[in-house]
């Protein structure tokens, strides 16, 4: 690998905002390979014609962002068991024979950045309450499940949208009208939101922490900012945080080894040089 240039990059609309090229970029250069990773901004209607083309251009894979990620996994030509469960693919993989493979690396990135932040952590520790139920949320239910999680709250704003991920899931998805998000804190260890709520230029996410145990975790899939209004109060609360950072960084390990041949590490420098785009 270390002779060829490998390239790769994100594929969204828009995508300017992305970290992926910073984090990647700093890998390349660590470890010394030959290759770039770059920015593709990609219209809805010209998705099909731009994932075709990554064989052409040679491209080692890409990344796919918000708002192709379910669309890019019907243009597949195989589909990892766990991407199809999700629904959704984060990471294309171009075969040496040419073959696109989908990839799901959101959940796998979710609970790494869990650990950590708490390597103790478990998800059978208690009920988990999960806030949204996009695609983020799908990834990240369907692995709290995998990883033992018995009890897993589902809220949404429109409550058909978490009903039907539920019946989908299985009975350990419990899901609570959007009124009750209050009330669904008592006694769980961990709240996720995956919602766009405290996100940079939107509304911050209107939910009372009262309920919510001492020692529950609560994380935010939200990076920017990086500390969201939800982090702050549970902090100042005495409760552990997670933001959506670490989900960013792990997630982009196994897609960093399928196109370049090493596993990469999250070091200090790598965290220095995402900050400093803040």
């Amino acid at each position: 690998m270390a002779n060829t240039y490998v390239m790769a990059g994100v594929m969204g609309w828009p995508v300017a905002h992305s970290r992926s090229p910073v984090i990647h970029n700093h890998w390349i250069r660590q470890y010394g390979l030959q290759g770039a990773y770059g920015l593709f901004p990609v219209q809805p209607h010209r998705l099909e014609d731009a994932i075709r083309g990554l064989r052409a251009l040679g491209l080692a894979g890409c990344n796919v962002t918000i708002p192709h990620k379910v669309d890019a996994m019907q243009l597949m030509d195989r589909v990892d068991p766990l991407a199809r469960r999700v629904g959704a693919i984060n990471t294309i993989v171009v075969t040496p024979e040419g073959a696109l493979h989908g990839f799901n690396n959101d959940g796998f990135g979710y609970i790494q950045s869990l650990r950590d932040a708490r390597p103790d952590w478990q998800a059978s520790a208690g009920p988990a309450t999960v806030l949204g139920a996009g695609g983020a949320a799908r990834a990240i239910v369907l692995s709290l499940l995998d990883q033992g999680a018995t009890e897993v709250r589902l809220l949404n704003r429109t409550r058909a949208k978490a009903q039907a991920m539920a019946d989908e899931f299985g009975p350990c998805v419990q899901v609570f009208d959007w009124s009750e998000r209050h009330e669904s804190l008592s006694s769980i260890a961990l709240l996720v939101n995956t919602t766009n709520q405290g996100m940079h230029g939107e509304p911050e996410l209107n939910i009372q922490l009262e309920r919510l145990p001492q020692e529950a975790l609560v994380s935010d899939a939200i990076y920017i900012p990086l500390e969201t209004p939800l982090l702050r109060a549970a902090r100042l609360r005495g409760n552990a945080t997670v933001n959506g950072l670490g989900m960013l960084l792990n997630q982009a390990r196994p897609a960093f080894q399928a196109w370049f041949g090493v596993l990469p590490e999250i070091t200090p420098a790598l965290h220095q040089a995402v900050m400093a785009t803040f």
